[in-house]
């Protein structure tokens, strides 16, 4: 007799299973394994089984998805993500394209300080919907695993504000978020000239960020004119004493020796990288910390020089992709545009872009044991895609190529990309 599931998914075209033991790296980032004719199972929002037609002969399933010939793979993970923030910064891309400087802007009232500033006045139920809104057109592009950064207020009461907001999003919608904590994101005004008091406050918030569960994570911006490698190393430290997992923001302009920071403190990921030095590459990679690339950003201020991503990977650095999505550098919430961007300008394969927004992406959250692969046991977390193998995605740049999203089992997003229910 047969075994009754949920859910089973037949005429697959393509099945990408991602299975993988750890973060892929090096020429293992090629190794794609594509199982054509495929079919996949699910049951109380756990795959049961996911391979070559056939595999389903044992079970029965009130609900039959037939997938029509198209690509099936695990739901996207951005590990990068700025998404609770107040206002927005449209004003400023006229003031780009007209030739004013950053410094220009952010005297002027804008830049992060504006969003800084929107953010504090927001109330945390404007913060909810904002965040909200951003969220379900992520899932829309197939997103079913994000991070979240806190980092507009430099100050106690909003920080806390962001992480709250970013906790209740975790709860009330259906992507699954891991939050950061990043106070450190920039020097508010009022402490240009105090930096390392600045830092003294936002350490002190640790403990009581821990106690609450606010955060997995901590974050610094290492970068000219923001907070050195010797402040970076004291706070992080500081950090991985408190029990946070660490990030960096690193080397994004210059080659400060942020990357060299993130492989001396095993932090788990290192993110930007722009600048990154060959030394400071070379020991990321010896050290397994994962680059988080963020070729989006690069892309909307204008620039001309991306990470080196061919390097990193030939290093034997663990490369991700993210949106970096954020009001002022890059204000996107569709990481498949970010697929085709890396192809274009990171010279990165189809095969190493879908490591890096599934598997690798999932490790440099820490959630490498539960998102970015289908297999048995694992939650069912997947998008069916309109496209017939997956060469396609990044080569068809600027659409929605999203069919349906599966998240714990449960359809959640139409053909139209509508949420469902």
């Amino acid at each position: 007799m047969a075994k009754q599931i949920d859910t089973i998914l037949i005429n697959i075209g393509q099945l990408l299973t991602m299975e993988s033991s750890g973060p892929r790296t090096g020429k293992s980032m090629q190794d794609l394994h594509v199982i054509e004719d495929a079919v996949v199972g699910i049951d109380n929002q756990k795959i049961v089984f996911a391979g070559k037609k056939g595999a389903e002969a044992e079970y029965a399933a009130a609900d039959i998805i037939d997938c029509g010939g198209r690509l099936v793979t695990p739901g996207l993970v951005d590990p990068h993500t700025h998404l609770v923030f107040g206002g927005s910064r449209e004003k400023e891309l006229n003031l780009k394209i007209q030739g004013m400087s950053y410094l220009d802007i952010l005297a002027q009232g804008g830049g992060i300080l504006s969003t800084v500033k929107h953010t504090r006045e927001a109330s945390e139920e404007e913060l909810l919907q904002k965040g909200h809104f951003h969220l379900k057109r992520m899932l829309s592009y197939g997103t079913t695993t994000a991070e979240v950064k806190s980092g507009y207020g430099l100050e106690k009461e909003t920080e806390f504000k962001q992480l709250r907001v970013a906790k209740k999003l975790h709860e009330s919608q259906p992507i699954d978020l891991v939050s950061t904590f990043m106070g450190a994101h920039a020097i508010p005004p009022e402490d240009k000239d105090s930096p390392d008091e600045f830092l003294d406050r936002m350490l002190e918030l640790l403990p009581e960020i821990k106690e609450k569960e606010l955060a997995a994570f901590a974050d610094i911006f290492t970068e000219t004119g923001v907070f050195t490698v010797s402040q970076s190393r004291r706070y992080l430290k500081k950090a991985a004493e408190e029990g946070f997992g660490l990030k960096i923001h690193a080397d994004e302009i210059d080659p400060l020796g942020g990357a060299e920071l993130a492989a001396e403190l095993r932090a788990v990921s290192a993110d930007h990288l722009v600048g990154a030095s060959d030394e400071g590459i070379q020991q990321m990679a010896e050290s397994g910390t994962i680059a988080v690339l963020l070729p989006g950003t690069t892309f909307y201020l204008g620039k001309h020089t991306y990470a080196r991503a061919r390097d990193m990977i030939d290093a034997g650095v663990r490369v991700s992709l993210a949106t970096d999505f954020n009001p002022g550098s890059s204000p996107t919430e569709n990481i498949q545009l970010i697929m085709s961007i890396a192809a274009l300008h990171l010279k990165m394969t189809a095969e190493e872009i879908w490591h890096a927004v599934t598997v690798n992406a999932a490790y440099a959250i820490g959630k490498g044991e539960e998102a970015g692969q289908l297999k048995p046991g694992r939650t069912a977390d997947l998008v069916i895609w309109e496209a017939p193998n997956y060469m396609y995605i990044p080569y068809h740049y600027g659409v929605n190529h999203v069919h349906q999203v599966i998240k714990d089992g449960k359809l959640v997003i139409s053909r139209e990309g509508a949420v469902l229910g």
